[in-house]
């Protein structure tokens, strides 16, 4: 049987130091920082390891109603899911991730995009 992305780079535990990496970046960008003013990071890591790990064929799951929802108010445009977007295969590719797992949940990320950007 063949194991999932998610698997194969060692589950929530090694996810969660790769979105924790990612949030670094996030929050140095000039363009997405303001959308994390006043969030609360450690939640904020907690439910976007969860979603990378959705995208990399993990136990979790998140429909895109609910990605609609929770962005509707943010009004994020396309240059500025672009760059979300870079900062993920960025640190993908700083964890080392194989360049076809990197295409992979950067492909399943982008196509997500319609139920993000509203601007």
């Amino acid at each position: 049987m063949t194991k999932s992305t998610f698997e194969r780079y060692g589950g929530f535990a090694k996810i969660n130091r790769v979105v924790t990496a990612f949030y670094d970046k996030v929050l140095d960008s000039p363009v997405l920082s303001k959308y994390f003013e006043a969030i609360d990071m450690r939640r904020q890591i907690d439910h976007q390891t969860k979603f990378i790990a959705s995208l990399m064929g993990g136990p979790a799951s998140f429909t895109n109603q609910e990605l609609e929802r929770a962005h509707a108010r943010f009004n994020i445009n396309r240059a500025e899911f672009d760059e979300m977007m870079e900062l993920l295969q960025e640190t993908l590719e700083d964890f080392e991730l194989d360049d076809d797992d990197v295409t992979e949940v950067v492909q399943n990320f982008n196509s997500r995009a319609n139920f993000v950007i509203r601007g």
